[in-house]
């Protein structure tokens, strides 16, 4: 007999239920989809704001005398020229270069480091630090279960924080803070996933509702603030070039595979998987993460195949109907040398085989 496991919740499903929100199982969390309309989020978040839960995220602290030392180790950027209060985005790398998570850093002190990691991999990514961990003075803590995570993104966010952490109005871009809200310690950035502005809230699970039921009020009053869902999250990363993990990388894709090299720090002392990009920024990567937009109508798919002159050239790894462009986009790995921008392709839909071409990535970039 199987039995199934209950899907998990995050402590603001009971509020988000309450206001019409559609759910959908992600990764075993039962989450938003939408509120609203995928269009009418995706939009706010483009002109206005838009109010996210990610409380699925996870969020691990590395603390100790040696907490840079593992951070350096297990990440392909440089902690080290972050200064407290600074924030980086990295990829954490297994010994083959491939990628173990993409991750958001951020220092609060030389002993005191700050790392929030994908729901999917979250117990593989603390047991890797962990692991890497053994012989140093260092201590890996996993406090995901008892923190909640909000997203408020857009061209608004900024105007919208301050009614629950004035200080964060203040800090720049990649940038944290610690600060006490209704009597709890929480971490506010100036982080997001949408190519917008924006900041990320985790704090404890008491009042995380508080958090969001704060920003919804001050954001839809005045500020065009939409709570979204999943959908437009997926449309708004894809569209800025942002990378889920899971479909467009993970163990066995590079940084540099990935189109991400800016992250891998080369000249930085040995971290995990550097030979393996050391090796391949030699010989050139075998295959590369390329963007394609469709030349007529159509919505392509996660899992639809590319052709190029008439023969299979690769599968989409993320895809979907940009409502920024108004034309359907995707992401596939094509053999190296990779086809320059305007090459002609063909993706099939639904055994239709719909004309498309590559294009630069990200596909959309805020002025």
């Amino acid at each position: 007999m199987t039995v199934t496991a209950p899907p998990r919740r995050t402590p603001l499903y009971q509020i988000q239920k309450e206001s019409g929100a559609r759910f959908v199982d992600f990764h075993g969390w039962e989450l938003p989809v939408q509120f609203s309309s995928i269009l009418k989020e995706h939009q706010a978040v483009r002109t206005a704001a838009g109010l996210f839960d990610v409380s699925h995220m996870g969020q691990v602290w590395v603390t100790g005398k040696d907490a840079l030392a593992l951070v350096q180790k297990t990440n392909a950027n440089d902690a080290a020229r972050l200064k407290p209060g600074q924030a980086m985005y990295s990829h954490m790398l297994n010994e083959k270069g491939g990628i173990v998570d993409d991750v958001i850093v951020t220092c609060f002190g030389p002993e005191r480091w700050f790392i929030v990691v994908n729901a999917a991999t979250r117990e593989k990514d603390a047991a890797w630090l962990a692991k890497h961990a053994a012989g140093l003075s260092v201590e890996v803590k996993d406090v995901s279960d008892l923190m909640g995570m909000v997203a408020l993104q857009g061209p608004n966010a900024k105007e919208i924080i301050g009614s629950v952490c004035p200080e964060a109005v203040a800090l720049a871009k990649f940038a944290g803070l610690e600060a006490r809200l209704w009597g709890e310690d929480c971490v506010l950035t100036r982080t997001g996933y949408t190519g917008e502005d924006g900041f990320e809230v985790i704090a404890p699970n008491a009042v995380i509702t508080r958090v969001w039921q704060t920003l919804v009020a001050r954001g839809t009053s005045s500020f065009g603030l939409l709570p979204c869902g999943l959908g437009s999250r997926d449309t708004l990363r894809l569209e800025a070039g942002l990378l889920l993990y899971g479909n467009d990388i993970d163990d066995e894709h590079t940084t540099l595979e990935a189109g991400y090299g800016w992250v891998a720090k080369l000249a930085k002392p040995a971290f995990i998987g550097k030979a393996v990009l050391e090796g391949q920024k030699k010989a050139g990567v075998p295959r590369r993460l390329t963007g394609l937009k469709l030349s007529e109508r159509g919505v392509p798919r996660p899992g639809c195949r590319v052709f190029a002159a008439g023969k299979e050239a690769g599968t989409l790894c993320s895809a979907t109907y940009s409502p920024t462009l108004e034309a359907g986009i995707g992401v596939y790995y094509a053999a190296s040398p990779a086809p320059q921008p305007g090459f002609a392709l063909e993706v099939e839909i639904h055994g239709k085989r719909v004309p498309a071409v590559t294009v630069p990535l990200p596909f959309y970039k805020r002025s």
